[in-house]
C-alpha cells in the first residue's frame, strides 16, 4: 500500500488484491459455494464446467477450490490456461498432456488443470480435449470456465459437471464496494454504488476497476464521477432527449443528440443503447413501445453495418417523434 496524497490505494489492481481466496468470501453465488464445499469435504470431485457471465466469480471460485483443497502448495498443482489465447491442439497434445501424465505433489491424489474461456477452443482441440480426459481421469481434474457452456462440445458436456454462475446483484455489489471503501479510506455515496451496479451489470471485474480509476483522484466518490469517468451517459440527458422526442419536440431532442454525439463524443451504439434502456422502463402503451424497440434494432444493425451514426441517431428520433 502507498499513499498518494491524502488518498490511500493498493499499489497492485485492486481486482487481484480483493480476489477472495477461500470460498467462504465469495458473494453472490451461493448455491455453486455449497456444492464447492462438499467437494473439498471429500477431497474429490468430477470434471466440472463453470458457464456464467463475466465477472461473476468462475475463476476466483476455481482458485479458492484448489486453494482449499491443495493449501499453500496448489500452485504445483494446477495449470492455469487461458484458451482464447492457447486454443489450439497443439495446446492439448502438448501442455496439458504433459501435465497430466506427471504425478501430483500433495496428498491429494490429483492435480488441477483450469482452461479459462474454454469456449474459445477450436473443435478440433476439443476433441483432443475429451480424450485427455478420459485417459488420464484417475490423475488429473480439469475445470473449464466458459461464457456459454453451448460453445462446448457435447462428448465434454457429458463427462462434466456444469455449475451455472449468476451475474451479481446490486446487493452483491454494494458490499463488496463498502468492503472496499472502508479498507482504501474514501467515501461513495449510495447513488454512485447504483450507477456502479446499472453500467457494470453484474460484472464485478469491471466494477472493482472503475472504482480503483476513480479512486485515484477522488476522496469522496459521487454518480456524476462515475459518469465521468467511465464514460457513461448519464440517465437524465437520455431521459430528457426521449421525454422531447415522445412530445414530438424534434428540434430540442435533435440539439441534445448533437451535444451528446459531437460535443460529448459517445458512440452511436452507446447512444442507442441508453434510448433501448430508457424505453423499457417508460409507462408507455405496449404496442408503442414494441414499435420503437424494433426500430431501435433497425437502426442498431444499420449502424453495425457501417451506416452514418448520427443519420441513423436522428431517424430513430424522428421515428420517436412521430409515434
Amino acid at each position: 500500500m502507498w499513499i498518494n496524497g491524502d488518498d490511500l490505494v493498493s499499489f497492485l489492481p485492486w481486482v487481484e488484491v480483493y480476489r477472495p481466496k477461500k470460498l467462504d468470501e465469495i458473494v453472490g453465488q451461493e448455491e455453486v459455494v455449497r456444492i464447492l464445499k462438499n467437494f473439498v469435504k471429500t477431497s474429490n470431485f468430477p470434471h466440472l464446467i463453470f458457464a456464467g457471465p463475466p465477472g461473476c466469480g468462475k475463476t476466483t471460485c476455481a482458485f479458492a477450490l484448489a486453494n482449499e483443497i491443495y493449501g499453500n502448495d496448489y500452485k504445483n498443482n494446477i495449470l492455469d490456461l487461458n484458451a482464447s489465447d492457447d486454443r489450439g491442439i497443439d495446446v492439448v497434445r502438448g501442455k496439458i498432456k504433459d501435465f497430466a501424465r506427471s504425478s501430483p505433489i500433495s496428498d491429494v491424489p490429483f492435480k488441477l488443470i483450469f482452461l479459462d474461456e474454454s469456449d474459445a477452443l477450436t473443435p478440433e482441440a476439443q476433441h483432443a480435449l475429451r480424450r485427455t480426459m478420459e485417459m488420464y481421469s484417475s490423475n488429473v481434474r480439469f475445470i473449464l470456465s466458459c461464457n456459454f457452456s453451448s460453445k462446448i462440445i457435447e462428448p465434454i458436456q457429458s463427462r462434466c459437471a456444469v455449475l451455472r454462475f449468476k451475474a451479481l446483484s446490486y446487493e452483491d455489489i454494494k458490499k463488496m464496494v463498502k468492503r472496499i471503501s472502508k479498507s482504501e479510506g474514501f467515501e461513495i455515496e449510495d447513488d454512485a454504488i447504483i450507477a456502479l451496479s446499472e453500467y457494470c451489470e453484474g460484472d464485478m471485474r469491471k466494477v472493482i476497476n472503475l472504482l480503483q480509476t476513480i479512486a485515484f483522484s477522488r476522496k469522496k466518490i459521487t454518480k456524476e464521477d462515475v459518469y465521468k469517468f467511465g464514460n457513461i451517459i448519464s440517465p437524465t440527458e437520455i431521459k430528457t432527449l426521449v421525454d422531447l422526442s415522445l412530445s414530438k419536440n424534434f428540434d430540442e431532442s435533435s440539439k441534445i443528440l448533437n451535444k451528446l454525439f459531437f460535443e460529448k463524443g459517445f458512440s452511436g451504439e452507446d447512444i442507442i443503447l441508453a434510448i433501448y434502456k430508457d424505453i423499457l422502463k417508460r409507462d408507455i402503451p405496449d404496442d408503442k413501445k414494441m414499435k420503437i424497440i424494433e426500430k431501435i434494432g433497425e437502426y442498431n444493425f444499420r449502424i453495425s453495418e457501417g451506416a452514418n451514426e448520427i443519420i441513423q441517431l436522428t431517424a430513430l428520433i424522428a421515428f420517436i417523434c412521430n409515434v
